[in-house]
């Protein structure tokens, strides 16, 4: 451990200033006029890895956005890691409720502020400098690949393909991710499991153009009154999802293993506060830890139509848009999932408007055990650094190029994720405490450390 702290005190200052060098880049994946940042972040990945000590780096074209690769391959013997990280980040509207620029980065109350400071670039960086000290120290003990992808937040949509025609290539022994959270900066916490993801753009049609809501309404369907009330009915009063057919492969989690995920620490009345709600909802019958980790979910993301611009303006509106979600558990298709929504959803819709529901990306679910060498090296990296034990705890998000990897690369993916609830992943004043980076960049060399030795 002393060679880990001495190396970071060092270097501290550089390894922060190579991290602002990569938030910086608007590498916003969802808006095509960003598609140059996204080779400039690429190119920037393949600097920083060469410049880590990787032996070699390169950038792979796909169908959409560059895959950045890398590789320092010290004995074709030893076991090997593969880094999966991804350089997009989310867009960053309400732009007017950032403090301060999203791509110009600064230190604020001893924490990184800036779009992708924690989701991924501050937690793929911790795994780049993480790499350069066990090369610099002379302390790697196995192989390592990078594989740092740039379309994670529009679902993967070409990965899986790149993976496919790169088989030999991503060959490894397990899959190292850090793009998920703990429970508390004092509470270390491994991700064991991911929801799967369905995701969808809905388009109602009434009349063939703006009407005068004076002359109209009331005898022509407004579609937004309209396409608001399908939705209110996608869940039921006990927070059941309605859709036909939804829950028939749904993994039900057992007692015995619900009574451990409801080990981990969590507070109520401090969640509602942090989120400033006085009552939360959920699923009848499950904690709130339950609904987001081992239950499926349904959430308008937005919705929009008519006039929404400043003061007033009496109109019956043409159309109505919303964008909809559903985070699935392990053994529900999110293809499958995608048909019975499109299905229900358009066959209840009234024969006053026209109804047109477009998929848009989704996701398999994942679960980690416990029992695998790689689960335990990263328990002993983190108690090492924390003085803890960590919890196993089920995530309410998804990644899902991680089920795609264990389908196509055959390698399970532990997730070691230093971020925290706080940090405002996704919204406005996106941030990441200086304490989690460098903390994560202690504990990953220690994750290499054990790994290797229980693959001796």
């Amino acid at each position: 451990m002393e060679i880990i702290n001495n190396y970071i005190q060092k270097n501290k200052e550089r390894f922060l200033e190579e991290l602002f060098g990569l938030l910086r880049i608007p590498s916003i994946s969802s808006v095509k006029n960003h598609k140059p940042d996204m080779y400039k972040a690429a190119d920037y990945w393949k600097e920083l890895l060469l410049k880590s000590g990787a032996g070699k780096a390169e950038i792979f074209e796909t169908a959409g956005n560059p895959v950045t690769y890398g590789e320092k391959i010290i004995d074709p013997a030893l076991p090997t890691v593969l880094v999966y990280s991804h350089m997009d980040v989310m867009p960053v509207d309400p732009i007017e409720k950032w403090i301060t620029d999203p791509f110009e980065p600064e230190i604020r109350d001893g924490k990184i502020w800036a779009r992708g400071a924690d989701d991924d670039k501050g937690q793929g960086m911790m795994h780049a400098k993480a790499f350069e000290l066990m090369v610099k120290t002379n302390t790697l003990p196995c192989n390592v690949k990078f594989m740092i992808e740039g379309e994670e937040e529009i679902g993967s949509p070409n990965l899986g393909k790149w993976c496919e025609e790169h088989t030999e290539m991503l060959k490894a022994d397990v899959i190292l991710v850090s793009d998920t959270s703990m429970i508390a900066a004092n509470i270390p916490s491994i991700t064991t499991g991911l929801r799967g993801l369905a995701y969808w753009q809905v388009e109602v049609t009434g009349p063939n153009r703006d009407l005068h809501s004076g002359l109209f309404g009331g005898t022509v369907a407004n579609p937004i009154n309209v396409l608001c009330s399908m939705i209110d009915k996608m869940v039921d009063e006990r927070g059941k999802i309605t859709i036909p057919g939804f829950y028939d492969d749904a993994l039900e989690v057992s007692a015995e293993e619900r009574e451990l995920l409801g080990r981990a620490p969590f507070n109520v009345e401090e969640y509602k506060k942090a989120i400033d709600v006085e009552e939360l909802a959920g699923e009848e019958g499950y904690t709130p830890t339950e609904c987001t980790g081992i239950r499926p979910s349904f959430d308008v993301c937005g919705i929009w139509g008519g006039y929404t611009g400043e003061g007033a303006k009496t109109v019956l509106p043409s159309k109505a848009y919303a964008k909809i979600s559903t985070r699935l558990v392990p053994n529900q298709d999110h293809e499958k999932i995608a048909e019975l929504f499109k299905n229900h959803f358009e066959s209840i819709a009234p024969k006053s408007v026209k109804v047109e529901v477009t998929p848009l990306h989704g996701g398999q679910g994942y679960v980690c055990p416990i029992d695998i060498p790689a689960y335990q090296a990263a328990e002993k990296a983190y108690t090492d650094v924390y003085g803890k034990r960590p919890v196993p705890v089920r995530s309410g998000g998804s990644i899902p190029i991680i089920s795609t990897f264990e389908e196509i690369l055959e390698i399970k993916s532990v997730l070691m994720g230093f971020g925290l609830e706080s940090d405002a992943i996704h919204s406005p004043n996106e941030n990441y405490p200086l304490e989690q980076f460098y903390n994560g960049i202690k504990t990953i060399p220690l994750f290499y450390k054990y790994f290797a030795e229980m693959n001796k």
